[in-house]
């Protein structure tokens, strides 16, 4: 066949191995009164096999493939480890801590400024249960846009999960997010600090964003986005250039 694309070997060997599977394995051997009978193999239809073609939408189907098709019924792809399934593709878009902790130690710059000023002491003075509602909005802010907050009608850009960090770990995380909405010009962001039974870093992250002055409000997110296991964070709008 001048579409095949197998050898006139292989072709020969895969018509022997078609009538092996329709008679089913041999047990008339020396020994047979000791080997248990197999079953026929049970091959798809030619109708199935269309069904297949179609499904395929090819028209350049012979009969070696057919064949083939016959012959390769019922195996079984083995799994690759080695590819990333589209769940974990879907998450890679977010960077977690770690990721948010090494590109602030790499850059330096403004992440780290922000971190400098923070006191995990004032924070941790004031703690907060696990299922508390926080809630803060500095005086200029207007009632309206905060109460949008409140309510979950504003939009978030980029988020981090720092639930399970260290101190340290979770503060550096937090404020590189932070120096990169201000980059992106973005306003609004999340943090996930889960709740845990002393609500550390929940406490931590309550104290650290009252400290600083590009933060307008935060309060805990509605349940769609993590309830009180993490916070929506209103940012200042940067200044233009010349303002």
């Amino acid at each position: 066949m001048s579409n095949s694309l197998f050898s006139k070997e292989m072709q020969d060997q895969l018509k022997e191995l078609k009538g092996q599977l329709s008679k089913g394995r041999d047990t008339s051997s020396a020994d047979g009164d000791n080997q248990k009978p197999t079953e026929p193999v049970s091959l798809p239809t030619q109708k199935q096999v269309n069904k297949t073609v179609k499904q395929m939408n090819s028209e350049h189907v012979d009969d070696d493939k057919v064949l083939f098709m016959q012959a390769m019924h019922g195996v079984n792809q083995l799994e690759d480890k080695n590819v990333r399934s589209p769940a974990n593709a879907s998450k890679a878009g977010k960077p977690d801590a770690t990721t948010l902790s090494k590109r602030a130690a790499a850059q330096g710059s403004e992440a780290s400024d922000l971190g400098a000023g923070l006191s995990d002491m004032q924070a941790l003075l004031n703690p907060v249960a696990a299922e508390a509602f926080l809630s803060y909005k500095q005086p200029t802010l207007q009632n309206k846009i905060f109460d949008q907050l409140k309510k979950g009608k504003l939009r978030w850009y980029d988020a981090v999960d720092i639930h399970g960090c260290t101190i340290e770990e979770a503060r550096v995380a937090m404020t590189q997010l932070l120096s990169q909405a201000k980059q992106k010009n973005e306003t609004m962001v999340k943090i996930v600090h889960g709740k845990g039974s002393e609500a550390i870093l929940k406490t931590c992250v309550n104290g650290w964003l009252r400290q600083l002055p590009e933060v307008l409000a935060f309060c805990s997110a509605p349940p769609k986005d993590g309830g009180n296991g993490a916070v929506l964070v209103l940012l200042k709008k940067p200044k233009a250039d010349g303002e």
